[in-house]
């Protein structure tokens, strides 16, 4: 029995990065013996085992076979015969596929085992596939573009790309189940540079059945004034690359990613123009968020955004009720964290732009501030003084109208859009 570190935790440290994580693989065991070592058993579909101490997981080395589409179509082996070469040879990269030695004593091996040159790979900054094997699982298209939002200045071998244009034009993406897609999504938006990600999906034709919504937006031409990179694919790339810059939560970015998706549906004849683009994005989010069943807090935060986002920018040309209208849009009053994230994704939408990534953005001032005088109102005493039940709505709102006038001073129009 011998026990290998493996995968990320070998490739990190040759980078110089902290290691998060730390898989093994054990050549030479039976389940029975792990079991009887005190590993305590958690795979499904092939021998994973937790460590008694330290809960690292531990993989009996094991070999697969495509027996079917998409993600789980595998029958896997595993027995005590399978080599350390066969194991590496069934993962994704060459840069994932080396090994480290776990000596008796518990420590690492400085000797790397690299059968497939992932080390020459790393050095050149370059994502290989190990082998034929790689083309029969759908969800390593995903985890090259993750790798390339995280190691951004690799590039896709060409052989690789190729053959992820192959998995593209034979179908086997549309066999991805939609929570891998949205795992894979989320950990790429949460990576340094988003926008790397979507560069690789749409190069080997992954995007387009992935993410069309997102996908229609790049040629699409916008106004040079307000955008001075003018195509909507590039600004949504530069909107979610500097979210991701600020460190904002995933709700953001991928609030980010989809606030403009209704400019994908313009009209030819009134382009470059996107009048009532804000509504149609609303209509696009909410079906694309129940196929990637894309979590409650990023759905709703990323719909808020898609609907007001324009009244947002402008909002320094309103007056106190309709600044108030807008906080009660945006549910500001109940949910003030939330409303901070709103706002951290329009600023990336202003920022995310052509020469404007310093670009002042008082908005977010402005609303801060007509919150905090909203909030000063005593809703409670107003509803009590108030004689007639059905007017309690109303006496709050003019209650917080008067006390954002008061802070921020009257003036600017009165009707709200």
């Amino acid at each position: 029995m011998k026990i290998y570190e493996v995968g990320g935790a070998v490739r990190d440290e040759l980078l110089g990065l902290t290691v998060k994580d730390r898989d093994f693989v054990v050549v030479g065991a039976t389940p029975e013996e792990m079991v009887a070592r005190g590993f305590r058993p958690v795979g499904r579909d092939f021998p994973v085992f937790l460590h008694p101490l330290t809960h690292a997981e531990y993989a009996l080395a094991r070999t697969e076979r495509k027996t079917a589409r998409g993600y789980h179509g595998f029958d896997f082996h595993y027995a005590p015969d399978v080599t350390l070469e066969e194991d590496l040879a069934r993962r994704d990269f060459t840069i994932n596929a080396m090994a480290r030695e776990v000596l008796p004593d518990g420590t690492i091996d400085a000797q790397v085992i690299d059968p497939y040159g992932g080390r020459n790979d790393l050095h050149m900054g370059v994502f290989r596939h190990v082998g034929a094997a790689f083309a029969e699982d759908p969800v390593r298209i995903l985890r090259c573009a993750r790798f390339a939002a995280r190691f951004h200045t690799f590039s896709v071998a060409p052989t690789t790309l190729g053959l992820m244009r192959e998995m593209v034009g034979n179908g086997e993406v549309d066999a991805l189940v939609p929570e891998r897609v949205w795992q894979e999504l989320a950990r790429g938006l949460m990576e340094h540079r988003p926008s790397r990600m979507f560069a690789v999906l749409r190069e080997c034709g992954a995007l387009a059945p992935v993410l069309p919504e997102v996908n229609r937006l790049w040629g699409v031409p916008q106004r040079a004034d307000y955008h001075p990179e003018i195509d909507t694919g590039l600004h949504i790339m530069m909107v979610v690359d500097y979210a991701a810059s600020q460190d904002y939560s995933l709700p953001v970015r991928f609030a980010a990613l989809t606030h403009d998706l209704g400019k994908g549906t313009t009209p030819a004849d009134i382009l470059p123009r996107h009048l009532g683009h804000e509504g149609r994005s609303v209509e696009l989010l909410g079906p694309l968020c129940n196929r990637l069943r894309v979590p409650n807090d990023s759905r709703d935060l990323a719909l808020v955004v898609a609907r007001e986002h324009g009244n947002i920018h402008r909002c320094g040309e309103f007056g106190a009720a309709p600044l108030v209208r807008l906080l009660e849009r945006c549910d500001a009053l109940r949910k003030p964290a939330r409303f901070r994230e709103i706002l951290q994704a329009c600023e990336s939408d202003a920022r995310g732009r052509l020469g404007m990534v310093d670009s002042p953005y008082p908005q977010a001032e402005r609303l801060l501030a007509a919150l905090a005088a909203a909030q000063s109102v005593d809703a409670g005493a107003v509803a009590q003084a108030c004689s007639q039940p059905g007017a309690i709505r109303e006496a709050v709102q003019a209650a917080r109208i008067e006390a954002v006038d008061a802070a921020l001073g009257a003036g600017g129009p009165s009707a709200a859009p």
